[in-house]
């Protein structure tokens, strides 16, 4: 309709009327514009509403699994430690908590990484959306940090982990994991994260069975080297949680502390 008038105009020379249909034109395109960059801003907005929504509880929960690692770390330490001492003419150990001392060094602790609203981001570009400038950052050097997976691949593979499974019979091995492994805590439950596996038990196995067993670790020439090896990976894989980036665990605590009921 206005470019037919438009062209009206022009054919009569009616230059007035064309200024005034030009005006329309342009001044219709550019609230067409801002229009569609308002609805464009709209949607960003929601987009960056939802995602650091589900960002701020990913790393809620990474945080509660980092406190987690520690304490769990901590605790797997000490039966190593306490295993080393028994071995090396400190405190005794009976043959049952000698076991349950050098079962426990070999833990590690394993948990999928909540990263896919991170990955999402990365990946359309949309990282640049949370305005939250420690949100943003606190993400970016979490799914960033090989802390965790170097500390789990090391326990995975450790030397030590494979003697004690190669030398100690399978049924009590799996006496060990019923009586005395892992306790299960909640995620996000930050109160019961200390002494998840570092707890008074018993060992319901024959105590021939145990006693055979530990002498068969005692004696192993290659068991004390390894344990000590184990000990020293596990004073790294804490000091590198606790240490390797301060102001990444002061935001972690910081996020965990904001969503705190």
């Amino acid at each position: 309709m206005i470019s037919r008038r438009l062209a009206e105009h022009v054919k009569t020379h009616n230059w007035f009327a064309v200024a005034i249909d030009f005006v329309i034109v342009v001044v219709g395109v550019f609230i067409g514009l801002q229009v569609q960059d308002w609805n464009t801003a709209r949607q960003e907005r929601a987009r960056a509403e939802i995602y650091s929504a589900r960002l701020t509880d990913d790393l809620r929960y990474e945080a509660w699994h980092w406190e987690y690692l520690i304490a769990y770390y901590k605790d797997v330490r000490e039966n190593a430690q306490r295993a080393l001492a028994a071995m090396a003419g400190g405190p005794a150990l009976s043959d049952e908590r000698f076991v349950i001392s050098a079962y426990r060094a070999s833990q590690y602790y394993f948990n999928n990484t909540r990263r896919s609203t991170y990955d999402e981001m990365v990946a359309t570009g949309d990282i640049g959306l949370i305005a939250d400038q420690r949100l943003r950052q606190t993400a970016l050097e979490f799914f960033t940090s090989p802390v965790i997976e170097v500390a789990t691949r090391e326990a995975m593979n450790s030397e030590y982990r494979r003697i004690f499974r190669r030398q100690v019979p399978a049924d009590l091995q799996h006496g060990l994991m019923t009586s005395c492994g892992d306790q299960y805590v909640e995620p996000g439950d930050f109160t019961h994260i200390v002494g998840s596996i570092n707890y008074d038990c018993v060992l319901d196995m024959p105590a021939e069975k145990v006693s055979a067993a530990a002498a068969t670790l005692r004696g192993d020439p290659d068991f004390l080297p390894a344990l000590r090896l184990r000990f020293a990976d596990l004073e790294t894989a804490i000091s590198n949680l606790e240490a390797y980036n301060p102001e990444l665990l002061r935001n972690l605590r910081a996020i965990a502390k904001d969503g705190a009921p």
